[in-house]
């Protein structure tokens, strides 16, 4: 068992039951790597206050979805499967940033099994410091909290991974496939937003995102496409378009036909499962598009879990 190497998947989690949504929020309005609010040593309150606030409201998107965010069994099938993939030397486990099993939970597992090798996944293909960052920065913190040392590799991004290209590209393709005339459809590449704030002071984000956009259409020429923004909240300047003034731009152009697909996110939840399948479904049923589809999420496709292999795979080589 010492022998073996830890893959640990990191990503951000969700809440795993109505009660949950608060405590899932708070964290998320604590860390300030992603925003920042107010002094740190008053952060806390102000998050405390926030997500209380915004729970009322977001229980009830949660409730549309089961009342639960899939994203802990979505991660863990992934682990699953990567591990099916990699064989007898590896063993997977997932650390959720703002939910369970987190950071330290995953590491106490790891070490329970005698295993002090590790390679840290980010399940977030483009790098930003809102995401990739707060990860690794949290996991960090628990590694100087270790008995144990620990060697730790880190895949921070994969963007432009063939492989990773190419299990999108799939899914594009499936999902073109349901239409009569792929000519006549419009992509929407609809990617989590993020403050302009961000991008202004160097985060490689948007870089990443239109790259990812750049390879995967190199496969569907003839096919139109556009880049739009979801998610964002707070009075601050985000990334534009909004993928809802895109999807009013593009019902005022007449388009009837549109396929989104959710680039930043590797997984199914609260993005893709409400604000994409049922808000803005209902925004584009409203504005006269009457054929809105949004392409299968990555989850454990075995394309995608081809791609997180050869990365896995390719680290430990580099070790």
């Amino acid at each position: 068992m010492p022998n073996k190497t830890a893959v640990l998947l990191l990503q951000m989690g969700g809440p795993d039951s109505l009660p949950a949504i608060e405590p899932f929020l708070y964290n998320l309005f604590s860390d300030r790597d992603i925003i920042r609010i107010g002094p740190a040593f008053l952060q806390p309150v102000i998050a405390r206050f926030i997500a209380r606030r915004r729970a009322k409201k977001v229980l009830e998107y949660y409730r549309k979805i089961g009342n639960k965010s899939p994203i802990r069994e979505l991660t863990e099938q992934q682990a699953t499967e990567l591990e099916k993939v990699l064989g007898s030397g590896y063993r997977c486990f997932v650390a959720m940033r703002y939910s369970h099993p987190d950071t330290a939970e995953a590491l106490a597992a790891i070490l329970r099994e005698g295993i002090t090798n590790v390679i840290a996944l980010s399940l977030y293909p483009h790098y930003s410091r809102a995401t990739v960052g707060s990860s690794i920065n949290a996991l960090q913190r628990e590694l100087k909290k270790c008995a144990a040392p620990l060697k730790v590799s880190y895949i921070n991004q994969f963007y432009d991974h063939p492989a990773y290209i190419a299990a999108l590209a799939e899914k594009i393709e499936q999902g073109l496939a349901g239409f009569s005339e792929r000519n006549r459809v419009q992509l929407v590449f609809s990617a989590h937003g993020l403050p302009q704030s961000f991008i202004d002071s160097g985060d490689p984000y948007l870089a990443h995102i239109q790259e990812t956009v750049r390879l995967a259409m190199m496969r569907f020429g003839g096919v139109s496409h556009h880049l739009a923004f979801q998610s964002r909240a707070g009075p601050v300047k985000w990334l534009e378009p909004s993928t809802e003034a895109k999807i009013s731009e593009l019902a005022s152009s007449g388009c009837t036909e549109l396929l989104m697909v959710p680039i930043s996110f590797v997984s199914d939840h609260i993005e893709t499962l409400y604000e994409i399948d049922i808000q803005y479904k209902e925004e584009a049923t409203a504005l006269g598009i009457k054929d809105f589809r949004r392409i299968g999420a990555l989850n454990s496709s075995p394309a995608f879990i081809a791609c997180l292999a050869q990365l896995v795979k390719d680290c430990t080589q580099k070790a």
